[in-house]
């Protein structure tokens, strides 16, 4: 059987910048959507969203898992910097990324609910915590669009496609 070649750490950065340029336009859309943005499915949906991307970065950075509560946001505009702050320190992450590191195993302090709910944790590499990370951001991304449609809003286009077709712009993010 052949072996599968693994992923160039510049393909790890790409699709992580892609990721940061995707929620940048999402998170925009949420707040054009004026008084509907308050809506506590969005709410919901974007707290999960970055909780998760920043207990993984705290892993892969091996410090301390702390949670921001959701309550501790009074809205959605209140939410959104803690969202850009995570891309800010994902971006220094990113930096120091090598490619021996990304097949290097992670330890996930949340491996026992695995073992709990599926009767084993196997390991798993760094590189392919960073691909769940994109992987579930777009994920939830996708339930956002569809809600911020349900709103009366216009979901942005966010795919990695259309990021290329642009020549792989900047993110922009609504001050």
């Amino acid at each position: 059987m052949a072996e599968h070649a693994a992923m160039q750490t510049s393909e790890y950065r790409t699709l992580l910048r892609h990721m940061e340029w995707a929620d940048a336009l999402i998170w925009n859309a949420v707040l054009k959507l004026g008084p509907a943005n308050q809506d506590q499915r969005l709410l919901d949906r974007l707290y999960h969203l970055h909780s998760v991307q920043w207990a993984y970065l705290k892993v892969w950075q091996k410090q301390p898992l702390t949670y921001r509560e959701l309550a501790s946001f009074k809205d959605l505009a209140a939410m959104a910097p803690w969202a850009r702050s995570y891309h800010r320190e994902l971006s220094l992450f990113a930096e120091t990324l090598e490619g021996a590191a990304l097949g290097r195993d992670v330890e996930f302090p949340w491996a026992d609910q695995v073992v709990k709910q599926f009767g084993s944790a196997a390991p798993a590499t760094l590189g392919e915590s960073i691909l769940h990370v994109v992987l579930h951001s777009t994920y939830h991304r996708g339930q956002i669009a569809t809600r911020v449609r349900e709103l009366g809003g216009e979901p942005p286009l966010t795919d990695l496609i259309a990021w290329a077709w642009t020549a792989r712009p900047e993110p922009r993010w609504a001050s």
